[in-house]
């Protein structure tokens, strides 16, 4: 039975319900600003970390992508996105010779480094080419940027960066690259760590290669004969045991240098390894006696002086005394000899006849007139000034008129003879390429009269005389050897030679020269105890023709065509004389 409740109860029971509930109400209230205030400070919080994390992201961002060169500073700003600041080398056609490539290079800031001896350790075993003490050196300094090393390879890149050593950073760089390497090491050139050209193309054009709006360079090269040329000389050299050699390949008509060796030649990616002796250009850089090929020019001279004609005879009979020296054939034929057989028999006496009767001022100004008197003109920066004689005598004359006395570079002879049987019109080399319908500058010589007298003499040398081992069949190859002593100071040494040989095809309409030279080679058992050019020089040439002619477009025509015969008069009865037999050892 429920039990009516008394006012008083009544009222108790409110006052303590409503008591109650102003105690909730305030529990609720202040929970909720409880809620409200762990919310706000969760919100700082999470902004604060992501402020730390942006800034340390930032921090690092710059220190690996922004930092510079600036010894005295840690970091400086550079493009993220490094463009390419050297153009490309390429060859006539289009394969690259040269480009650039980008790279990672490593650096530090010491004050970040936590310790240097570790880091130097692991940098050294990471990089073996590092040497731990300048290493150390370098990380224990008080400065904020120091090189470790420039241009790493991805796998150096690598090994370092998992490394996570503080303080050790990498800057994106570029790098020269050279596709085929010591091939055209001496013509294209290197460049140093910093991009700067030092030799070859790249040091002569540096400045267009720096330039941007500048294409590719594009060189006169082609590096299929180029690798036949440098293939051939380098058998050659291991054949005869030869010191060194070197070869140039020419186009005749426009002066186009289209291969150019020296060997020994050298890395272009690593030119602080390279020796002296392998930096040396051959080609252009060394001035030499060059023996009996500057018959091609005492015989184009002395014919184009209208003194000597092509019947005459001189005595290649007695020798020439002047003072203590005495002047003779190597293998006399002890007769009078007409021009053609002086050429062809390589006669010393023949041609100093014919150089005297031309006249000491008649040499002197054709020497001139070719370019022998001065640095041969072509871009490179490696050029050999010519040694000639002061004052020049008679004496000086005769020696000069078989390739003594005066000393001039491989390049010289090559330029000199593409002109002699060209038409007679001198060409600089270049080895930049000549465009197609691109004018092509040039100086007349000697007359196209005493051109196709003197490629009458070529032929002869190669069908009759010391090159038949250069002769190959259908190319018509015509050219000269020359055997000369190699000079030890003051004296000439007996059993040391440079060997070299000057081919040219089709001789009936020249398009391409193709030189080849050795340097003290020895005989080979293939030689039968002779190592003169005819054995050494001639032969290699041939085989380069063999392999060249075709890539040229050269076709190979019937040499016993009459019109061919006719041309370049290679029948017996037309030279006035019955032919002898004559070795390849018959060129001093």
């Amino acid at each position: 039975m429920t039990r009516e409740l008394e006012p008083n109860e009544q009222d108790e029971i409110e006052q303590r319900y409503s008591a109650e509930s102003r105690f909730h109400a305030r529990a609720v209230s202040g929970s909720v600003k409880a809620l409200e205030r762990g919310r706000d400070r969760l919100v700082v919080t999470g902004l604060l970390i992501v402020l730390a994390f942006c800034a340390v992201s930032v921090r690092l961002v710059g220190a690996t992508c922004f930092t510079g060169h600036d010894e005295g500073r840690p970091e400086h700003v550079a493009e993220a996105d490094v463009q390419r600041t050297r153009a490309d080398i390429l060859d006539r056609n289009g394969q690259q010779l040269a480009t650039s490539l980008a790279t990672a290079s490593l650096f530090a800031d010491p004050k970040l480094v936590l310790d240097a001896h570790e880091a130097a350790a692991k940098l050294v075993e990471a990089l073996p080419g590092l040497d731990y003490k300048e290493t150390y050196a370098k990380l224990a300094s008080n400065k904020r940027f120091v090189w470790l090393k420039r241009n790493l390879t991805p796998r150096q890149h690598q090994a370092v960066h998992v490394l996570g050593l503080p303080g050790i950073l990498f800057e994106r760089e570029e790098r020269r690259f050279y596709p085929p390497a010591s091939l055209t090491a001496h013509v294209v050139g290197y460049t140093g760590v910093d991009n700067v050209g030092l030799a070859g193309l790249e040091r002569s054009f540096d400045k267009q290669l720096k330039d941007p709006t500048q294409a590719a360079l594009q060189t006169s090269l082609d590096l299929r004969l180029q690798h036949i040329l440098r293939r051939e000389i380098s058998a050659g050299i291991e054949e005869f045991k030869a010191i060194g050699g070197n070869g140039i390949i020419m186009d005749v008509r426009t002066g186009e240098v289209l291969a150019m060796t020296s060997l020994p030649d050298f890395d272009p990616h690593e030119p602080g390894e390279i020796e002296d002796e392998q930096k040396f250009d051959r080609n252009t850089l060394g001035v030499y006696e060059m023996g009996s090929t500057f018959k091609i020019f005492n015989s184009a001279m002395a014919l184009d002086s209208g003194k000597v004609r092509a019947a005459d005879s001189f005595d290649a009979i007695n020798p020439i005394h002047i003072g203590r020296f005495t002047i003779s054939d190597y293998h006399g034929k002890h007769r009078m000899l007409n021009v053609s057989e002086i050429f062809e028999y390589s006669s010393n006496l023949g041609s100093v006849h014919m150089a005297l009767t031309a006249g000491v001022p008649t040499q002197q100004a054709f020497m001139g007139k070719i370019g022998f008197l001065k640095a041969v003109p072509i871009e490179l920066p490696e050029l050999g000034r010519p040694l000639i004689p002061h004052p020049w005598r008679e004496i000086n004359a005769m020696t000069i008129a078989f390739g003594h006395g005066m000393s001039v570079s491989p390049l010289h002879v090559a330029m000199g003879a593409s002109a002699v049987i060209n038409g007679g019109i001198l060409h600089k080399p270049t080895l930049i390429k000549v465009q197609p319908g691109q004018e092509v500058s040039g100086e007349r010589l000697i007359s196209e009269r005493t051109s196709q007298e003197m490629r009458k003499l070529f032929r002869i040398v190669v069908s009759e005389g010391t090159a038949k081992f250069a002769d190959v069949p259908g190319y018509l190859v015509g050219g000269k050897t020359g055997t000369a002593d190699k000079q030890r100071g003051r004296h000439y040494a007996t059993n040391a030679n440079l060997t070299s040989f000057v081919g040219v095809f089709p001789i009936n309409d020249p398009k391409y020269l193709v030189m080849v030279m050795f340097d003290e080679p020895r005989p080979s058992v293939n030689t039968h105890g002779f190592a003169t050019a005819g054995w050494t020089a001639a032969p290699a040439v041939g085989r380069v023709i063999r392999q060249i002619g075709p890539l040229l477009g050269v076709q190979p025509v019937d040499q016993n065509r009459p019109d061919i015969r006719e041309a370049l008069d290679v029948d017996a009865a037309v030279k006035g004389t019955t032919l002898a037999a004559y070795s390849p050892d018959d060129d001093h």
